[in-house]
């Protein structure tokens, strides 16, 4: 086999691998890239290509992790990943722990992490990657790569919520929530949504936005009450879609142009939080993009005409 077509067969895990580290398309993308080219410029074969691979593009990331803290760190408003709607991985003995890890939930808890420890977890909890191999990924020793491992592990744990619906609980749900939703019904909008549910959106200062966070079953559903008729006005669709692996929903102009999406935590049966991307930047790989500061000035504009 040559070496692109060895390549090609493992981009979808090599991408999974970077995407969970970075929590951005585009990064991903450009890491996945640089292992190719790494890979086509060495001399040698590895025993395993797999393994070499999987270690070029961690430490890729690794590194992009490092420079990237500082523009984390300056960033306007809340940080999210870069939503993304498939995951080109597929493992059916792993597909649970896959889609969990792909949650905008886990991606911010990795967040919390070293750029070491991220890489450890990913690999280890993840992608299930022995100590062997993660050692030579992040040239470290196989007994500091099961400290990491299990600094990772406790930091994780502490963070993630106690009570999980399971994927067709979740579903069910999200599909009541985003009728009520498009109905504009806030009393079943407020039962669906737990006592402290919060949305957030990150638009990067680049885009309109509600208040930072906004708290509380019943200012959640007024807001949510209040956002879709204006928005169906002037010709805009939601469009129910599996966002990094969890319920959520695109939203689109009258032109089919990105707006924003939407994904879902649902936790012990009520949504706990609705988490919304509008920055332009963090939605380009996804297709055409809205002008998203028009669609709200056309919207007040509809609403205002109504009232």
């Amino acid at each position: 086999m040559k070496r692109a077509e060895e390549f090609e067969e493992l981009r979808p895990l090599l991408f999974s691998i970077a995407y969970r580290m970075l929590g951005s398309v585009s990064e991903a993308e450009d890491a996945v890239q640089e292992a190719w080219l790494r890979w086509e410029a060495s001399p040698t074969r590895p025993a395993s290509v797999k393994a070499f691979l999987s270690a070029v593009v961690t430490r890729i990331s690794i590194d992009v992790l490092r420079s990237a803290r500082v523009r984390r760190e300056e960033y306007v408003g809340p940080w999210f990943p870069e939503p993304l709607l498939t995951d080109p991985y597929q493992d059916p003995e792993r597909s649970a722990e896959l889609a969990d890890s792909l949650s905008m939930a886990a991606l911010l808890l990795l967040e919390r992490l070293s750029p070491l420890e991220r890489a450890v977890f990913v690999l280890r909890e993840v992608f299930g990657f022995g100590y062997q191999e993660i050692a030579l990924a992040v040239d470290r020793s196989e007994a500091a790569c099961r400290q990491l491992a299990m600094q990772a592990r406790r930091h994780m744990d502490a963070g993630r919520p106690r009570f999980k619906a399971d994927r067709k609980e979740r579903e069910e749900l999200a599909g009541r929530f985003f009728d009520a939703f498009k109905e504009g019904d806030i009393d079943r909008l407020r039962e669906l949504l737990s006592a402290d549910v919060h949305i957030v959106g990150d638009s990067g200062g680049k885009a309109p936005q509600w208040e930072p966070v906004i708290v509380g079953a019943e200012n959640v559903a007024q807001l949510l009450a209040t956002l879709i008729p204006a928005f169906v006005r002037i010709g805009g669709v939601v469009e129910v879609h599996e966002v990094n692996g969890q319920p959520g929903a695109i939203f689109r102009d009258r032109d089919g142009k990105v707006v924003n999406t939407w994904a879902l935590d649902i936790v012990d049966g009520q949504i706990q939080a609705i988490r919304s991307v509008m920055n332009p930047d963090k939605l380009r790989h996804m297709g055409p993009v809205a002008d998203a500061w028009a669609i709200t000035r056309e919207a007040d504009q509809a609403r205002r005409t109504t009232d």
